[in-house]
């Protein structure tokens, strides 16, 4: 059972649109998945909520209270944790104590790259991660390649303490998406695939990680 937490010290970084477009990829995949909401906004549990239905559905389950982990059904395959909105370490710590990976979006934005920095040195200083017991990896997502600032931005993020496993492109398609419960991995159009193509990398590291 692969488990995986992504989580972000800054609000707004497209930590929930990561979690449900994972747990989606891997029900597309066959696999029993979960997604444990641990945000009280509940956007991950509404996102599942809509999908029912769909021939590819992700169990919702809330993880805003004591004892979430014993509702997870002894099959599952995939657990992917939305963790809360703007995480401090402490919390964090307490995520991490049986996750195989982590998973950190970074903006590519002045304010959220120091944010970040300050963050990551923490994450690296917690016991489970020093011991290399917790796979971490850093998404550079809502990205405009095509600019300088962007690609600055990536030289930038590739020098943080955890290696860059990903690069998502900047796209109102996400958006649309999750507010119909559904993933970039439920089309299968040219467009569409051209961003499916983003999370190849990370998809790749992760099971190196399982």
């Amino acid at each position: 059972m692969l488990k995986i937490l992504v989580a972000s010290s800054k609000g707004g970084c497209g930590k929930t649109t990561i979690a449900t477009n994972l747990a989606a990829y891997y029900a597309q995949d066959g696999k029993n998945t979960v997604l444990v909401d641990t945000d009280r906004q509940g956007s991950s549990q509404r996102w599942c909520e809509k999908r029912v239905g769909y021939g590819s559905p992700v169990l919702p389950i809330s993880g805003t209270r004591h004892g979430w982990a014993g509702r997870i059904p002894p099959d599952t395959q995939r657990i992917v944790v939305d963790a809360p909105a703007g995480i401090r370490v402490g919390e964090l710590a307490e995520l991490i104590e049986d996750v195989h990976a982590l998973v950190i979006p970074v903006l590519p934005s002045r304010i959220d790259l120091e944010a970040s920095e300050a963050f990551l040195a923490e994450v690296a200083e917690l016991p489970r991660i020093k011991r290399g017991k917790v796979a971490v990896g850093l998404v550079a997502n809502r990205l405009k390649p095509w600019t300088t600032a962007a690609q600055q931005a990536v030289d930038e993020i590739k020098r943080l303490p955890f290696p860059l496993v990903a690069q998502l492109r900047d796209t109102q398609g996400y958006v649309l998406m999750t507010g119909l419960g559904k993933s970039i991995f439920d089309y299968h159009s040219e467009v569409i695939r051209s961003h499916q193509e983003d999370w190849e990398k990370l998809i790749r590291w992760l099971k190196k990680v399982g």
